[in-house]
């Protein structure tokens, strides 16, 4: 063994046990080449508010992945992440990897209105100072990769929730469609299908206003069928309770919706636990645990295999095949 991979985070984190599961993971697999060891950083603020962070560890000639802690808030997510990176060059460490299960600011893509920043822009000029790669999952937009001049593992969250419905929901399964609730998703929801052999429906808006949604229509056929909406991500979960009342309007049965980010704002869980979703099924990738008609599905092995594959040198791509 001639390599020594450190697996970071912080351990008053939401994200710690997420870190640590990963580790005995990698730890019990014989058949690693490589040394993994579990270390703390910590993640502190002053009494003004600004963030101090320190590695607990040493890490000069390490290959460091560092977990990042999702349910944090934007501001403070992405500047502890750069003082975790900046702290890490500074310590001799040899690769720096952040590991970002959700990836914030990924929705400022572009240029909305004039005079307005390109946000995820921003973000990869920070990390790329600094990393040698990134590992997240299902970008809000993929593109975002473009900005990057570093290795990025943009890994896809959908075989794992569609081995958890096979393994727990397989009756729900054999009468199908799956929904894109908008154009941007169809994508998505073409790659559930594929994997399911399930038909594919579109929930077409129209709005009266930005923000204000006139009309749904449904192109496809949903009558006398379970229904599954998939998505990116669930945020207000709004337009997605919209849609489950045109499904249901469409002659739906049961409707179910998978998303990998539950961001979940705005009083979300309580609007998703009174509307048509029977079932909604996220991952952890923000940590969270099951509530109501919310399930949580776990991304652990999906990341353990990811950083397996790195430090030993192997495709990471050939996962999604």
């Amino acid at each position: 063994m001639d390599k020594e991979i450190l697996i970071l985070a912080d351990p008053r984190g939401n994200v710690w046990n997420f870190a640590k599961s990963i580790y005995e993971m990698l730890n019990s697999n014989p058949d690693r080449l490589v040394k993994y060891c579990l270390g703390k950083v910590d993640i502190t603020k002053f009494n003004d508010g600004e963030i101090f962070v320190k590695i607990e560890e040493s890490v000069r000639n390490k290959i460091c992945f560092f977990m990042h802690d999702s349910s944090m808030n934007p501001q403070d997510w992405a500047i502890s992440l750069s003082e975790v990176n900046d702290a890490l060059i500074r310590s001799s460490v040899k690769e720096v990897y952040d590991v970002l299960p959700y990836m914030k600011y990924s929705r400022q893509d572009r240029m909305t209105d004039p005079r307005t920043p390109i946000t995820s822009g921003v973000l990869a000029g920070m990390i790329g100072m600094a990393a040698n790669g990134v590992i997240t999952t299902d970008l809000h937009n993929p593109a975002i990769t473009g900005a990057y001049r570093i290795p990025f593992d943009n890994l896809r969250a959908y075989p794992t929730i569609i081995d958890y419905l096979q393994n727990k929901y397989p009756d729900f399964l054999e009468n199908l469609v799956i929904v894109a609730p908008d154009v941007g998703s169809a994508e998505m929801a073409k790659s559930y299908a594929k994997r399911l052999h399930a038909d594919v429906a579109i929930v077409d808006k129209s709005r009266e206003r930005a923000g204000v949604i006139k009309k749904m229509t449904v192109i496809g056929d949903v009558a006398e069928k379970n229904v599954i909406v998939v998505d990116d991500m669930i945020d207000t979960a709004g337009t997605l309770c919209k849609a489950a009342e045109t499904l249901k309007e469409g002659g739906a049965l049961k409707i179910w919706a998978c998303a990998t980010h539950g961001l979940f704002s705005n009083n979300a869980v309580e609007r998703l636990n009174t509307s048509y979703f029977e079932k909604v099924i996220v991952t952890d990738s923000i940590p969270q645990e099951s509530l109501g008609n919310i399930e949580v599905v776990s991304l652990m092995d999906l990341f353990a295999e990811t950083i397996n594959r790195i430090s030993h040198g192997r495709s990471v791509s050939e996962l999604f095949k």
